[in-house]
């Protein structure tokens, strides 16, 4: 598995809640950018319309070596690839219990297939996000008396 981007910013933002795996529906320009590893999903975020799932906000920037006629976009919307019955399990957990849908990384499955692994999260408050960063400081300052001390 080839890991293209990641959102590391959304476990600090979020409450991860339930992974999915889905396919992203990309043109072959895209794709090659993707393999070339200029994607960024930092600021990306999924919704549902009318019965389909779409990527908003993702940049994947345009192939250097592409012809100029067929460069598209690179924020622009992309379509998620997911089984109906998921689509609308999420878009009843985004109406009733006011979650997202934030993508977590692009990677290339064993296939060679462009895959995007999505989350349902919910967000943190400020209290929460102090709460983590005060553990993740302690652990840190442990490991450091610990190593001191052998």
């Amino acid at each position: 598995m080839q890991i293209v981007a990641n959102n590391k910013k959304a476990f600090f933002e979020y409450f991860i809640l339930e992974k999915i795996e889905a396919g992203i529906q990309l043109t072959g320009d895209e794709v090659k950018s993707l393999r070339v590893g200029k994607a960024s999903i930092k600021e990306a975020y999924a919704e549902a319309k009318k019965g389909q799932l779409f990527l908003v906000n993702s940049d994947i920037s345009n192939y250097e070596k592409s012809s100029s006629y067929s460069k598209l976009n690179s924020k622009r919307v992309r379509k998620l690839l997911v089984h109906k019955k998921e689509i609308s399990k999420l878009q009843g957990k985004i109406e009733k219990e006011g979650m997202t849908i934030v993508p977590l990384k692009i990677y290339f499955n064993k296939k060679g297939i462009a895959k995007v692994e999505i989350a349902v999260a919910k967000g943190k408050k400020l209290y929460d996000k102090r709460e983590v960063k005060k553990k993740k400081d302690w652990n840190m300052q442990k490991k450091r008396l610990l190593k001191n001390i052998n």
